[in-house]
């Protein structure tokens, strides 16, 4: 199953598609995280969507859960290190990611090698904000992406909106300010 995910990942290379799709509703997983998630107790258990149940190591290899993003605004950005539309929007983020301290923002990097991941943050400067390594794509299949660059706007009660980027600063702050109002 793995492999036939990080194959659609790697056909979907770098579309040139700006869809947006939206969702009021929590994404569900098809797929378990690589690393499982610790055992929700019942009273946090509807407190944190369910896109949110998993664990995933940074890129300074450090343990993340992503429940502790639960009721927060979250801008998840996923990008690929050879991918010339994330390279173009990286600075938008980082920027934005600056901008905007009520907001969580993470990167998800993947369709690489981890040394690939960690130079592209080193060139770009995104390591200002939380950036995963996900090369097996788990991450990426929760929270149902497959292309490069994609953001997945999380709502603080776990609805979310997608866009397939490059999106230019403009862009990206409406995307937040909508985050924000809700």
């Amino acid at each position: 199953m793995a492999a036939v995910v990080a194959a659609g990942l790697l056909t979907a290379a770098c579309g040139a598609s700006d869809e947006v799709s939206r969702s009021d509703a929590p994404l569900s997983s098809t797929v378990a995280p690589t690393t499982p998630a610790p055992p929700a107790t019942a009273s946090s258990r509807g407190s944190v969507p369910e896109a949110l149940r998993f664990t995933a190591t940074t890129l300074g290899g450090q343990k993340f859960d992503g429940a502790s993003l639960a009721g927060k605004p979250v801008v998840f950005w996923f990008w690929a290190p050879w991918c010339p539309k994330c390279q173009s929007e990286a600075p938008a983020v980082k920027a934005a990611a600056g901008r905007y301290a009520d907001v969580a923002f993470v990167g998800i990097a993947g369709l690489d090698s981890e040394a690939a991941m960690k130079d592209f943050v080193r060139r770009t400067g995104t390591g200002t904000f939380v950036q995963l390594s996900d090369e097996k794509g788990a991450v990426w299949t929760r929270l149902g992406v497959s292309q490069q660059s994609t953001f997945v706007f999380m709502k603080p009660d776990g609805s979310t909106e997608k866009a397939s980027g490059p999106l230019d600063s403009d862009e990206l702050d409406r995307h937040v300010a909508k985050l924000r109002a809700a």
